[in-house]
């Protein structure tokens, strides 16, 4: 079993593009993939923990500042960065990813497969859309974990 996560405000421009590509993937692949959830778990990213229990493998979504053009998106695995936040008790996310992902494999509760997608953001105004660069990317958006969704799991 797959789950797939979005996390995000959509209030807030381009910061809603996670719960956007979960909200797409479940309206247009829910139906046909009995072996995939998808979940929008806004902006508490503690909700993480909850939810990872059960599965396989988790697909992870969001906005990310990351030093790149905006409107890119990288794959990354937790081996493959490290955290700039000092603290994760005060964030967007009420916690950092990789921090909560690290507790959920030190509980057991982590699937062993976790891959983190980033979107660099182009504004994070306080707008109920994306931004006219991310909503034109969103096909390749949705390409991208679509494509990760089939890989063969590790």
């Amino acid at each position: 079993m797959t789950l797939v996560v979005g996390l995000g405000n959509p209030l807030r421009e381009d910061e809603g593009i996670g719960v956007r590509i979960v909200q797409e993937l479940e309206r247009s692949l829910g139906a046909r993939c009995a072996d995939v959830r998808f979940l929008d778990i806004g902006t508490s990213g503690m909700r993480l923990l909850d939810a990872l229990p059960g599965f396989d493998r988790a697909i992870i979504v969001d906005c990310a500042r990351m030093g790149q053009a905006p409107g890119t998106m990288l794959r990354f695995t937790e081996g493959d960065v490290e955290t700039r936040r000092e603290s994760a008790s005060i964030t967007p996310h009420m916690g950092d990813l990789l921090h909560i992902v690290a507790l959920a494999r030190r509980l057991g509760t982590c699937p062993d497969d976790v891959v983190f997608f980033g979107i660099e953001p182009v504004a994070l105004d306080y707008v109920a859309e994306l931004s006219l660069l991310l909503e034109e990317g969103l096909p390749l958006y949705l390409r991208r974990i679509v494509e990760e969704i089939d890989r063969p799991q590790a």
